[in-house]
């Protein structure tokens, strides 16, 4: 018999998943791991869900998306338009507080567009690093993300400029 899993295990496999479902293009899965408004006990007749427990998501180089509609189109499209994406996390930090979980990583990405032409293959890999952060909220079915945020990690320029090089 194995021991229950602590809050720290159990946020690290909700972030997994949804990773994992992020590199399967699996949007069913995806929408199932974020906070809904009957997840924090609202009742949507009655409430506005953009009120209660408003979810968001900054994509690299996007605006802030606020509300399950905004977020979860965006994922829509973006798998939509990615034949091949994979995710390899590093640095993950997970800290728990009360009902709020954060999680820091770097997410080191390869991706593909779609062919170039009908019937090619995939479009040309692209590396990717980008720095996130990822807020849980526990429920009662378990942590749902409450925020994602991503910002790229800027390249550093392979040819330093010499120092003795006239301007």
């Amino acid at each position: 018999m194995s021991a229950p899993l602590t809050d720290v295990e159990q946020v690290e496999l909700a972030n997994t998943a949804f990773y994992e479902a992020m590199e399967q293009g699996d949007f069913e899965e995806l929408s199932s791991l974020w906070l809904t408004p009957s997840d924090l006990g609202v009742d949507e007749e009655y409430h506005d869900p953009a009120d209660a427990g408003v979810i968001s998501c900054v994509h690299p180089g996007w605006p802030v998306l606020t509300g399950r509609g905004e977020v979860l189109r965006s994922y829509a499209l973006i798998m939509a338009n990615t034949d091949y994406i994979q995710f390899f996390l590093t640095d993950v930090h997970v800290s728990v507080t009360g009902d709020t979980a954060l999680v820091t990583c770097t997410e080191n990405i390869l991706s593909g567009g779609p062919a170039p032409e009908p019937g090619a293959e995939l479009g040309p890999l692209v590396g990717q690093l980008v720095v996130a952060t990822n807020v849980f909220r526990r429920t009662p079915l378990g942590w749902k993300l409450w925020s994602h945020h991503a910002s790229p990690v800027l390249a550093e320029n392979d040819e330093e400029e010499d120092d003795d090089t006239p301007a």
